[in-house]
């Protein structure tokens, strides 16, 4: 790297919720940190104990950060095959239970120190500067990269509010804009946002790696080692693929005679979906929840997964890696799939249906090296830098290396001073209750509550401090 470069990773989740915005920026800040020219930050939400509970599975809590971060740590440190050496830093969060999500409190910019603010990464931007008020990212970092893992619109227009949804669209526009100099968008089902490419800068956890490599040097003799057939692992709630896999089976069901299928999965839907399940002429099982790298799964050949709500599924790279064959949509989110052999799109319900018989009868094809390294962090490290021009050097005040005309100087001038307008207009907004709470916002989220405060060691709100 051109300069030693100070990198904060901020994202919406963290263990033990095992949500894609609480893994894979932990993996991110791991390989991040190998590079020995980066001093890598992992910022993520504390919850007091009320908001754990309702988030956390296997009641599973924690009585101060460093106990979470111990927690962290040595989950990341049992899947990599390194020791890795970022920081963790907290920042107050709250759970919203309409929104189903974790929205940071107060200002969040302020954890990192001013001389360290140097590369900020939002891992959902949206999500992040919605509702912030106070220090602007642009101000305080000389860089921010946003990276958009979820479809936001997508949920919405499912919840058949398609006012909320079109105001959504220039919302997430508009701060994304204002906030970030670059947005990195995992897969062309996200919306298009300003300033942005579209890169899978996501890799698999190691351990699925490994055990497709193990997978592959068992069948020397050419004999299958699959043993199982068809299986879906994901949280059982409809919009994760279920209704439209529950569909298919139901329409194709006849074609498919003799065909079971596994779904592995927890959720607020299990019971409707043990149900719909039920009343299919298939063997359709449901079982409960999983780590998808349990043994349980390693015999099985085929996995099946239609959803379109993914930006890219994390279980069909891990499949991939495993050495399955994937029968998915011919969707933009499964984009990066095509590449390789074992990924088997289909545009309709008959197609479901053969490519599947077909699956189940034959074997899924070794898994090259290349291919193998595709789905690995180091790979996506590499893709995060080129797409976030990260190897160039970087300067707020001059981010340009070459002398540029006065006309193209102008208005450059002229768009800066817009953003910098528009900027203003969101930090009015969002300092304003009524405004924030009409928009979606948690009441009193303008700044940490003295609880939070003592439990992250921060100064107690300025009314509630005693002498």
């Amino acid at each position: 790297m051109l300069e030693k470069r100070y990198i904060a990773i901020y994202t919406t989740a963290s263990l033990p919720w095992m949500t894609g915005t609480a893994v894979n920026p932990l993996f991110r800040a791991a390989y991040f940190a190998k590079n020995v020219d980066w001093e890598v930050t992992l910022v993520i939400p504390w919850l007091s104990l009320n908001d754990q509970e309702l988030v956390y599975p296997n009641n599973i809590t924690f009585s101060s950060p460093s106990d979470q971060e111990k927690y962290v740590r040595q989950w990341i440190e049992g899947r990599i095959d390194f020791i890795p050496r970022f920081m963790i830093c907290f920042y107050p969060g709250k759970f919203s239970k309409e929104m189903r999500s974790i929205l940071p409190i107060g200002d969040i910019t302020e954890i990192i120190p001013d001389e360290e603010a140097d590369i900020a990464i939002l891992e959902e931007p949206e999500h992040l500067t919605w509702y912030h008020h106070g220090r602007k990212w642009k101000s305080k970092f000389r860089r921010v990269i946003g990276v958009v893992h979820t479809n936001y619109l997508e949920y919405v227009k499912r919840e058949k509010n398609s006012l909320i949804a079109c105001f959504l669209r220039y919302a997430n526009c508009w701060v994304t804009y204002i906030y970030c100099d670059k947005n990195i968008r995992l897969s062309g089902a996200t919306q298009d946002l300003p300033r942005s490419t579209v890169c899978n800068v996501h890799g698999v956890n190691p351990k699925f790696i490994e055990i497709g490599k193990v997978m592959s040097g068992l069948q020397p003799s050419g004999r299958s080692v699959f043993t199982k057939g068809a299986y879906y692992i994901g949280k059982m709630i409809w919009s994760k693929g279920y209704r439209e896999l529950l569909k298919l089976l139901s329409k194709h069901q006849n074609k498919l005679s003799g065909l079971q299928v596994d779904l592995y999965g927890s959720g607020e839907d299990s019971a409707e979906i043990s149900q719909a399940a039920e009343k299919l002429n298939l063997a359709v099982k449901i079982h409960p929840g999983r780590d998808h790298a349990d043994p349980i799964f390693h015999d099985y050949k085929v996995f099946l997964n239609p959803s379109t709500t993914d930006v890219v599924c994390t279980t069909t790279a891990e499949a991939l890696a495993m050495g399955k064959i994937v029968i998915c949509a011919n969707h933009p989110s499964n984009e990066f799939f095509k590449q390789f052999p074992n990924c088997r799109q289909f545009n309709n319900g008959d197609e479901f249906a053969r490519l599947t018989l077909e699956a189940l009868a034959g074997e899924p094809a070794p898994l090259t090296e290349e291919l193998r390294r595709e789905l690995s962090w180091e790979a996506a490290t590499e893709r995060f830098v080129l797409a976030a021009e990260l190897d160039r050097s970087i300067s707020r005040s001059s981010s340009i290396s070459f002398p540029l005309p006065p006309t193209f100087m102008r208005i450059g001038n002229v768009k800066r001073k817009l953003e910098d307008v528009s900027a203003s207009l969101h930090q009015t907004v969002s300092g304003i209750e009524t405004a924030r709470r009409a928009f979606g916002a948690l009441p009193k989220s303008l700044s940490p509550d003295e609880q939070q405060c003592r439990e992250l060691g921060m100064a107690l709100p300025g009314p509630k401090k005693k002498s």
